[in-house]
């Protein structure tokens, strides 16, 4: 009977004992051996962030996430997580607060940087926060952007490609072949040439060299004073115009009124030929038949211009 008790008192012992050091352990793991300070931030997204996410400074743990809270700011929802940090941890008050994993498949932390500020926070206080960057997200969103360049952008530029070779090699094959052939015609006729080209300049460059020889400056010089007449007598000749235009402005001026009278006339005397041109057109018309009859008469009978009759018949 007190072996039994024995052995219930020492089976108690060690549940005990094993209860405070799981308890120890747990908090030893979550940072939060003692008191705490509780401090907060305000995020838009908190993925994988809950109770008990721990948090670290500087990548060493000071403490847990208490509570992951909703909260309405700047009119749209975002998220307020308040966390619990070792009591009398000196935070600077330019830290910042970031959601965070160490590894792709490391658990999910608040890592707080530590600012290089004098001043620190006070408990209570809130940490600015940093949203995380998601890896994943940002490959998503890169992937996205490229399948969207490539249906909308690669595609089209190579149906161009591929539309701009065909079109050269049709080139090439049909028109690009006479083309060569006509260049080839082309430089082969400039290489016969060329040699007579080269001639020519050389002749011509010993013409000019022969021109301006030991009279060229005579010859300038007397070409510039025929240039001089020239120009002496065009201005004569522009001044004896200008007396001209003007004597002819000052006659008409003159001798508006007889001229309007002449115009006048004029007028009068087309307007009574228009109105008249018929009977003048019947009577000439008449006039010229007179005259055809008449000379007929005397083709056949010039001894009417004497006064005589018309000649007898030999029967007669």
């Amino acid at each position: 009977m007190k072996s039994n008790k024995i052995n219930y008192l020492v089976v108690g012992t060690f549940v005990i004992i094993m209860l405070i050091l799981f308890i120890g352990s747990v908090a030893l793991l979550t940072g939060r051996t003692g008191a705490a300070d509780n401090y907060y931030a305000v995020y838009d997204n908190v993925t994988g962030v809950k109770f008990g996410t721990q948090v670290r400074y500087e990548g060493y743990p000071i403490g847990q996430v208490e509570e992951v809270t909703p909260i309405v700011e700047g009119g749209r929802m975002r998220f307020k997580v308040e966390m619990s940090v070792v009591e009398g941890w000196k935070i600077p008050e330019n830290s910042v607060a970031e959601i965070a994993a160490p590894g792709l498949l490391a658990a999910i932390t608040v890592a707080v940087s530590a600012g290089d500020s004098k001043t620190t926070l006070k408990p209570g206080d809130r940490i600015r926060a940093q949203e995380r960057a998601d890896i994943f997200a940002a490959v998503s969103d890169i992937a996205g952007q490229i399948g969207d360049l490539s249906e909308n952008s690669i595609k089209p530029l190579l149906a161009n490609l591929n539309d701009s070779v065909l079109a050269i090699n049709k080139l090439l094959v049909g028109d690009g072949a006479q083309i060569i052939a006509d260049l080839k015609t082309v430089s082969s006729a400039i290489n016969e040439t060329a040699p007579q080209i080269v001639a020519n300049l050389d002749e011509s460059v010993e013409g000019l060299k022969a021109i301006t020889g030991k009279d060229s400056s005579q010859r300038v010089k007397n070409m510039l004073a025929s240039l001089e007449k020239l120009s002496k007598d065009l201005n004569e000749t522009r001044d004896l115009a200008d007396v001209m235009l003007e004597s002819a402005t000052l006659a008409i001026h003159d001798n508006r009124g007889d001229v309007d009278a002449a115009i006048d006339d004029m007028k009068y005397i087309m307007a009574s030929t228009a109105r008249r041109i018929d009977d003048i057109n019947h009577n000439l018309e008449l006039a010229a038949r007179n005259a055809a009859e008449f000379t007929r008469q005397i083709r056949a009978n010039p001894g009417l211009l004497l006064g005589g009759g018309a000649p007898k018949d030999e029967a007669d």
